[in-house]
């Protein structure tokens, strides 16, 4: 999985590096088909804006989340994430059902 993170009004120091990193292994474990990750680390005022972008089973999911930390602020957008790459990939794995067999009696039947 390929991480691109980029820093408005912020130096992304390894710290901040690491910390993305490892938040978002344990989202590579669970969902193999994410590629590239888009990170942005904002700071404005006295709020931390984190924020990621990502395509995902052939839809574009982002997350925001906004702290007075940034470390919290990043397990926050993990966190949202998260729950929203599982929830698309329920509803796709709901979906992937097959037709019942139809009966030899009914093809009779329609002919």
């Amino acid at each position: 999985m390929k991480i691109n993170i980029t820093g408005h009004h912020v130096e992304v120091t390894d710290a901040i590096r690491s910390v993305v990193n490892s938040k978002f292994d344990k989202l590579s474990h669970h969902f193999p088909d994410v590629s590239i990750l888009n990170v942005i680390l904002t700071v404005e005022k006295h709020e931390q804006i984190a924020e990621v972008s990502t395509h995902f089973l052939g839809q574009d999911f982002s997350a925001t989340a906004k702290h007075e930390d940034m470390y919290q602020s990043i397990a926050d957008m993990t966190n949202k994430l998260t729950t929203l790459l599982q929830r698309q990939k329920d509803k796709v794995k709901s979906h992937s059902h097959q037709k019942p067999p139809v009966a030899e009696e009914e093809r009779v039947d329609d002919q």
